[in-house]
């Protein structure tokens, strides 16, 4: 029996896929809750602007994580841009939840958050 050598695109490599966009995705959140904080401070935001601020930076985050990983994967982009979405709306439940010790949100604020974080890894790989 011979044993299968596991490349590039092995089991091993997808996980690096997707370590590698959800990185990405979590940078590009950090330096956009930086620019919103700075934003705050400066021209004293509203409640609404301040969550609007957080809906875009959602979408922007999952779309360069769903970017990333479609161009790693070149082949069913938009799925691997999709499981990048979840992925990073699960660990923001699961921060949310290390954080807080609870979920404060609302089912429809949750669905919505998650909707926006499927889309936005699938449009972010459809794109790449």
């Amino acid at each position: 029996m011979e044993k299968k050598v596991i490349g590039k695109q092995g089991l091993q490599g997808k996980a690096l896929w997707v370590i590698k966009a959800l990185l990405c995705a979590y940078i590009v959140t950090g330096i956009l809750l930086l620019v919103l904080t700075l934003l705050l401070y400066k021209m004293d935001l509203s409640e609404e602007n301040v969550n609007a601020g957080i809906i875009l930076i959602y979408v922007i985050s999952t779309f360069s994580g769903g970017f990333v990983i479609g161009k790693l994967a070149g082949s069913k982009k938009f799925l691997w841009g999709l499981a990048a979405g979840v992925l990073y709306f699960v660990l923001l439940i699961l921060i949310s939840m290390g954080i807080y010790h609870s979920l404060d949100s609302e089912l429809a604020a949750l669905a919505t958050t998650f909707l926006l974080c499927a889309g936005g890894g699938m449009l972010g790989g459809m794109v790449a």
